[in-house]
């Protein structure tokens, strides 16, 4: 709860999320639950965060790597020095080995790869032994183990033809 508030002060408590995923599995919604964004040694509970899910009727799940494009460095590295000044240059470096940021890109400021292929799961040794991790909580939890399929049948055209007006 202390992390929730830290890291999204307006959003709703992980009880209460939790209460919404078992109230859309009760209705037989299938529900998932994103475990992100994923930031060494701050959100180090996935496993914990997995379970409590799956005990809530979730039935997927996923996660993404902490992204830092553009002004967002400047915010998280100012959040961090608030928050855990103590971990703050230790959760950076892992951040940008998450990233494969060589050295000479880090002494240029860079924190994040944009490449399209590795900016939501990373590259590299930890983006990889992060990846083991996630597979095989979800494995042990039984998340994942099958797709939902779309049920067509509950769409429904809408009445007018082209663009729509936004207003």
């Amino acid at each position: 709860p202390v992390l929730a508030r830290r890291m999204e002060p307006r959003a709703a408590a992980p009880h209460r999320r939790l209460r919404t995923l078992r109230t859309l599995a009760d209705a037989g919604i299938p529900v998932g639950v994103s475990v992100a964004p994923q930031i060494p040694f701050i959100t180090e509970d996935m496993e914990q965060v997995l379970e409590a899910a799956r005990d809530a009727g979730a039935q997927s799940a996923f996660y993404t790597v902490l992204r830092l494009p553009w002004e967002l460095d400047a915010v998280f590295r100012e959040w961090l020095e608030v928050h855990y000044p103590q971990r703050a240059a230790r959760v950076m470096a892992r951040v940008q080995d998450l990233h494969s940021i060589d050295a000479t890109q880090r002494s240029a400021g860079k924190s994040y790869d944009s490449n399209f292929a590795a900016r939501m799961k990373g590259s590299g040794l930890w983006a990889d032994l992060l990846r083991q991790r996630f597979a095989g909580a979800c494995r042990r939890l039984g998340l994942n183990r099958a797709r939902v399929e779309l049920d067509l049948t509950q769409f429904r055209p809408g009445l007018t033809r082209g663009q729509g007006s936004l207003f």
